[in-house]
């Protein structure tokens, strides 16, 4: 690292220097308290998630994940509003439990009044979403299936490109089980929301 002088009396710092800085005063992995993730996520614009201590980094969506998102919503929106539900979409933090927090493509409650709608932060939801991230599928498909059923989330809809189908899970107990597994030429239906379906084909191709 250098120091780059521009007066006697005038001192300024490298990137490299900022970066050693910064480096320096966050917490290290594992010792990230909960507000510490909140003040964090607070003054960024990254999808970070958290688990007991530890920080992890979400990629940035791609074309076709908003794409798809953006019709989902879309769809979701136009259902659940005129029920007098609230439908939101990432960035928004879910807490799990203490110490754990998600960030869901999309969640929704059915009473826009649900006082587990905060403004900081969601404590609990009755659906999320999740389009399967290519970095890392197994995040979606399996861990988050454990996370959102550990937080009772009623319902969970894996949109799952890869594999061209959406999975929809429902709760039973402290478990997911599958409400239907829905791939081309058919809808996907909600469990909880009779009046919810989308046209996977749609989905898939949405641009």
């Amino acid at each position: 690292m250098k120091l780059v002088v521009d007066s006697p009396s005038t001192v300024s710092a490298t990137q490299e220097m900022v970066d050693d800085i910064v480096l320096d005063i966050l917490p290290r992995q594992g010792a990230w308290t909960e507000e510490a993730y909140l003040w964090l996520t607070d003054h960024t614009n990254r999808l970070l998630e958290y688990t007991d201590g530890h920080l992890e980094v979400l990629p940035m969506p791609t074309d076709k994940h908003q794409a798809v998102l953006k019709y989902l919503f879309l769809i979701f929106v136009a259902v659940i509003e005129p029920l007098g539900g609230a439908v939101r979409f990432a960035p928004l933090r879910l807490r799990i439990r203490e110490r754990k927090y998600r960030e869901p493509d999309l969640l929704l409650v059915r009473a826009a009044g649900d006082p587990r709608r905060q403004d900081r932060y969601w404590l609990g939801a009755d659906l999320v979403l999740e389009v399967v991230s290519a970095d890392k599928p197994e995040r979606d498909r399996l861990d988050k299936r454990e996370d959102y059923a550990e937080a009772h989330v009623p319902e969970y809809w894996i949109v799952d490109l890869p594999n061209h189908h959406i999975v929809v899970l429902r709760l039973d107990g402290n478990t997911y089980v599958e409400h239907g597994v829905f791939g081309p030429g058919v809808r996907a239906t909600s469990a909880l929301l009779p009046n919810l379906a989308v046209d996977v084909d749609a989905v898939l191709n949405a641009d």
